[in-house]
């Protein structure tokens, strides 16, 4: 027996179901701001799934660009400042 079969075998109790897959789509769509507003059997599983990645990628970003702004105030603040403290307690 291949090794692709006996991990068939072995993960069969695990298996998804299709209405769980749509159960799990329909709530990520939920999720998307592109997609949230759209009747889920509007949207192909595929659009869903794109666009997730999409958002998360911007999610990144933003991350990003939000964590280079937090360096650069932080640089800029003295390290004594109450701005500076503020700053500490809000990342705490």
């Amino acid at each position: 027996m291949s090794s692709r079969r006996s991990r068939s075998r072995q993960s069969g109790a695990s298996r998804i179901t299709d209405d769980q897959i749509i159960d799990l789509v329909s709530k990520l769509q939920q999720l998307i701001p592109e997609l949230r507003g759209r009747r889920p059997d509007k949207v192909s599983a595929s659009k869903v799934l794109q666009e997730t990645c999409n958002y998360i990628r911007s999610l990144h970003r933003e991350v990003d660009g939000l964590s280079d702004r937090l360096s650069q105030l932080l640089a800029s603040t003295d390290t004594d400042s109450d701005q500076a403290a503020i700053i500490r307690s809000l990342l705490m």
